[in-house]
């Protein structure tokens, strides 16, 4: 490993054993909490998920135990999933899965020893609350202090809608809002559906292929949000001439793929979903559902304003920020441009983690039909609705195969809780890709992943659009015990 490679390597640290943790401390406090947003000139009650210095979240060194008391200070039910962490069962924040709801004005304590490092990040796994802005960063650091850059800024995405969540999935189980015209029952919103081929996909880099007949966005939005703001009052991030910055961007929306533009920079990507890749550059990076990246940008010596815009696939309207030396005069952003194209995966294949596989074969591969999308939005796995059931089981000390097909004309970012796995294949390629927690899979195109089975328990495996998941496309891999 060159010293180019090292420095990648201490993004995305795991730490084995339990003698390296820190002893444990008084837990550190958690609250969800109602509070009152304004998008566009117009108040939203939302969630809000703060830690103990009152800021969104919480922020961690690797070593110290995950000791947090989650209290919930609503009225109403309410659970958070710690995703990116794969702590024991029964504390993964996941209803009926080891853990109860906890009810208003109650809390839970969790306390379990943390190895993974990285961007990550929290939300609600009841109902449809993330869609409410029910979640917040979860950032683990090696170090006190970056070494190697000048700073760090961490950016939560959202797509927001003024309407109650649970409306919306009525309404498109009942065969309306944006789904309707996909399955030829109705009206579309606009940028529900769109022809690809018409689109200009040479500014997106990296050779984005054309697709038709597929539909990018079953629900229409207000907003995107980029920390909670728009592109009318974007966040300014202060940065310094020639400087290094390190963006940690966590896609936290409900339904929408985006792409990071960086304009006139160039980065290098070197993390996905909080594990060091081989550095990739470049100008335009895909962030489906649920994933995150860490990009590395050098400012320019001359200083600048440099909008990043973060575009939803198919919609023209995007959010972002600015990254602003002083004095450098911040122009206003135009809040809709070119409508952005589908998010696939073309950069995927060229993804190669740092942190390679151990050379062990493959115990058995499993077969999984992603499925559903008609007219009723009724969606599931293997041809089945479900949020429970069971899909397959493992030994503890397997190593897993899951080849997924998808058989709708909506892509699914597919997310595996408790474990961690390596992207093998897409289609009929063989890879040796990344690292991930979250992995979208186009339509028509079958990913394979492969995990070990070291995390006993029964954990989620489920498309991370809420809607899609609420709907059925959710179920569980179970351990059993040794024959």
């Amino acid at each position: 490993m060159n010293r180019r490679e090292l420095i990648a390597g201490l993004v995305g640290i795991t730490l084995l054993g339990s003698n390296r943790f820190a002893a444990a401390q008084a837990p550190r406090l958690l609250t969800v909490s109602r509070r009152t947003l304004e998008v566009k000139g117009r108040a939203a009650t939302v969630f809000g998920l703060t830690g103990p210095d009152g800021k969104p979240g919480l922020e961690m060194l690797l070593g110290e135990r995950f000791n947090v008391r989650l209290r919930n200070s609503t009225q109403t039910d309410t659970i958070v999933h710690w995703h990116g962490l794969t702590p024991p069962y029964g504390q993964d924040g996941v209803p009926m899965l080891g853990q109860d709801p906890i009810p208003p004005g109650q809390s839970f304590d969790y306390d379990f020893a943390n190895t993974r490092s990285g961007t990550h990040w929290m939300h609600s796994h009841m109902g449809l609350q993330e869609q409410q802005l029910l979640a917040a960063p979860l950032i683990v650091r090696e170090v006190d202090e970056p070494l190697f850059d000048t700073q760090e800024h961490v950016v939560l995405l959202h797509d927001f809608t003024f309407r109650d969540p649970a409306e919306i999935l009525a309404e498109l189980m009942g065969g309306g809002g944006a789904h309707a015209a996909h399955s030829g029952h109705g009206a579309a919103m606009d940028h529900s559906t769109m022809d690809h081929s018409k689109m200009d996909h040479s500014a997106m880099g990296h050779g984005q292929p054309a697709m038709a007949a597929s539909m990018l966005n079953d629900v229409g939005y207000d907003a995107y949000l980029a920390n909670d703001r728009t592109l009318q009052d974007p966040e300014v991030v202060a940065v310094e001439k020639g400087g290094v910055l390190r963006l940690r961007i966590i896609n936290g929306a409900a339904a929408s793929n985006m792409w990071v533009d960086l304009g006139a920079l160039e980065g290098e990507l070197i993390a996905v979903d909080g594990n060091a890749i081989h550095p990739l550059k470049g100008r335009v990076f895909p962030l489906a559902i649920a994933q995150r990246a860490d990009i590395r940008i050098r400012i320019p010596g001359a200083g600048g304003a440099f909008p990043v815009l973060f575009r939803p696939e198919g919609a023209a309207v995007r959010t972002g920020i600015v990254l602003a030396t002083a004095g450098a005069a911040v122009q206003r952003v135009a809040e809709e441009g070119d409508p952005a194209p589908a998010v696939d995966l073309s950069q995927e294949r060229l993804y190669r983690a740092v942190a390679a596989p151990r050379q062990e074969p493959v115990t058995r591969t499993e077969m999984l039909m992603l499925t559903g999308g008609g007219a009723d939005y009724v969606w599931g796995l293997n041809g089945k609705a479900s949020m429970h059931d069971t899909i397959f089981t493992v030994r503890e000390g397997e190593r897993v195969s899951v080849m997924m097909h998808n058989m709708t004309a909506m892509s699914h970012p597919m997310h595996l809780h408790g474990h961690y796995f390596h992207v093998t294949a897409i289609g009929n390629t063989p890879l040796q890709g990344a690292l991930r927690d979250v992995v979208l899979v186009p339509p028509g195109e079958t990913v394979t992943i492969t995990f070990d089975a070291d995390n006993p328990g029964t954990w989620a495996f489920h498309c991370h659009h809420a809607y899609h998941m609420n709907a059925g496309m959710m179920g569980t891999i179970a351990y059993t015990s040794p024959a």
